[in-house]
């Protein structure tokens, strides 16, 4: 039974990671209906800016705490900028060409992180501190009950910006209705590029939390990012809840699955994600959240 235990933590763990790395994606889906395969890179380049700001090679030392500020930060900026500068020329186009964009920048990121920071690699402390909790037969890191309880903040803060807020309201029109937000005085414009920033600080925020067990490098996101895409399908490319649900079912299956499937082990974890998704959209295709695409014929 702790072994059983100990295995479910341990797939919330994961899975509130690609649950935050889904909810960035889920943000700029339902701003321009747009795959950002570049999502995960942007948050490694975050996470990098971290970690050299925190051990200060060659510079001065700042405290992990507000160097993780200055890379959520940074990933706002950079996701609004994007969104402004790279994304914007391109809006009046098909969704083809923008998703080929973002695979671009994908590339482009990865090979200027290499460049400035580092290759190989590298140590990001965790914000949570070292050791375990002992929960009567199993352990339970403090990094995992902060990165649970960085989740659960985050969805909450989500749920309150979307619902409570006027900046909120805002971006559900724009991504229901450009046209008629336009009419009733809505800037859409502004309210992508807020999206935008929203998503790059999500993905910085997850890639700060996953580089302390996967250590910081330019290919650390690749296997998460993709975990995340399959947690957005899953639970509904269009809802935020959908996203948290997904990403800790399939952190859940995946533990599972590799601790009590002989033949799966670590090496097919990537497969019992591909499974979820191929029975998720067999049994319901606009993911268990999502709503389904209404057509006038």
């Amino acid at each position: 039974m702790e072994l059983f235990a100990q295995r479910v933590v341990d797939g919330l763990s994961d899975g509130a990671i690609y649950a935050i790395v889904a909810l960035a994606l889920v943000l700029v889906y339902r701003s321009t209906r747009l795959l950002n395969f570049a999502q995960g890179e942007m948050g490694m380049f975050c996470a990098f800016i971290t970690w050299q700001l925190s051990t200060a090679a060659g510079g001065p030392q700042i405290a992990l705490p507000l160097a993780i500020v200055v890379g959520i930060v940074a990933g706002f900026v950079m996701g609004a900028g994007i969104e402004r500068v790279v994304m914007r020329p391109f809006s009046s186009g098909d969704h083809l060409r923008m998703t080929m964009v973002t695979m671009g920048l994908l590339l482009v990121i990865n090979a200027l992180a290499a460049h400035l920071f580092s290759t190989t690699t590298q140590r990001l402390e965790s914000p949570f501190g070292q050791g375990s909790i002992d929960l009567g037969g199993f352990f339970v890191s403090r990094h995992t009950v902060g990165v649970l309880v960085t989740l659960l903040a985050v969805s909450l803060a989500l749920w309150i910006l979307f619902t409570r807020t006027t900046v909120g309201i805002s971006l559900r029109a724009s991504s229901s209705n450009a046209e008629s937000s336009r009419l009733l005085g809505v800037n859409v414009d502004r309210s992508l590029m807020l999206g935008w920033g929203l998503a790059g600080a999500l993905g910085a925020l997850a890639a700060i939390l996953v580089a302390p067990t996967l250590y910081l490098s330019t290919t650390m996101m690749s296997t998460v990012t993709l975990y995340a895409f399959t947690a957005a399908v899953v639970g509904g490319l269009d809802s935020s809840i959908g996203a948290v649900v997904g990403g800790l079912g399939i952190g859940l299956v995946q533990s599972l699955a590799s601790g009590y499937i002989p033949f799966i082990g670590t090496q097919l974890q990537l497969a019992t994600a591909l499974i979820v998704v191929l029975v998720a959209l067999l049994a319901r295709p606009q993911g268990l959240f999502g709503r389904p695409q209404l057509e006038r014929v």
